[in-house]
Parts: structure tokens; C-alpha cells; sequence
């Protein structure tokens, strides 16, 4: 069983950064993809990115590539969410999600923290 918590959101201009954490509770196996997704109002879930916890390999979705920076400290059993120049598109709910390699869906997912971007 794993328990994600999600932090760091908040109110920003555009412009702006935010890094939002993910922290787990219980054991994220070495195999595990770590992911975060947003969803905007109105809208569906997006992907965001993932990244491999065992050798911290990464992949973004293009809409936000070249912005967004996922990490992760393996001591804190942490992952990061690094976002740079927020426009407000990027306003939405940020949540973290953990699945096994070989799964079609995440197993677990976090409460989700409000990123809000004003122009």
C-alpha cells in the first residue's frame, strides 16, 4: 500500500515557478513509475510526465516539455514537480500517481494540490 501526498501548489503570477512535491508513504518499489497529471476545470485529466524510480528516466507530455522538470529523492521517498514560466493553462488541480512498469493504470494516487497561475 502506498499513501501520496502532494504539496506546494498555490496562487502564482504568470511568469512564474512553483515546485510541488509528492511524498509516499509505504515502499515504492524499484520498478514503479511515478507520474504526475493535472486537471484543469472543466477539462479531463492530463498527462504530465512520469518518471522511473529506480534510474529517475523521465517523459513529458509536449504540452508542457521543455517547462516542467520531474525528479525525485529516494531518501525522502519524495518526487518533484519543477514548473517554470506558469502561464495560466497551467491552472489546475497537480496530482502524483504510482503504478507498476508493466500496468496500463496507476494503483495509487495522491489528494492533488491547486496550482492557480494569474495573468
Amino acid at each position: 500500500q502506498v499513501h501520496l501526498v502532494e504539496s506546494g501548489g498555490g496562487s502564482v503570477q504568470a511568469g512564474g515557478s512553483l515546485r510541488l512535491s509528492c511524498v509516499a508513504s509505504g515502499r515504492i518499489f524499484s520498478s514503479n513509475i511515478v507520474a504526475w497529471f493535472r486537471q484543469a476545470p472543466g477539462k479531463e485529466r492530463e498527462f504530465v510526465g512520469w518518471i522511473a524510480w529506480i534510474n529517475g528516466s523521465t517523459r513529458y507530455s509536449d504540452s508542457v516539455k521543455g517547462r516542467f522538470t520531474i525528479s525525485r529523492d529516494h531518501a525522502k521517498n519524495s518526487v518533484y514537480l519543477q514548473i517554470n514560466s506558469l502561464n495560466a493553462e497551467d491552472t489546475a488541480v497537480y496530482s502524483c500517481a504510482v503504478k507498476g512498469p508493466t500496468k496500463q493504470y496507476y494503483d495509487y494516487w495522491g489528494q492533488g494540490t491547486q496550482v492557480t497561475v494569474s495573468s
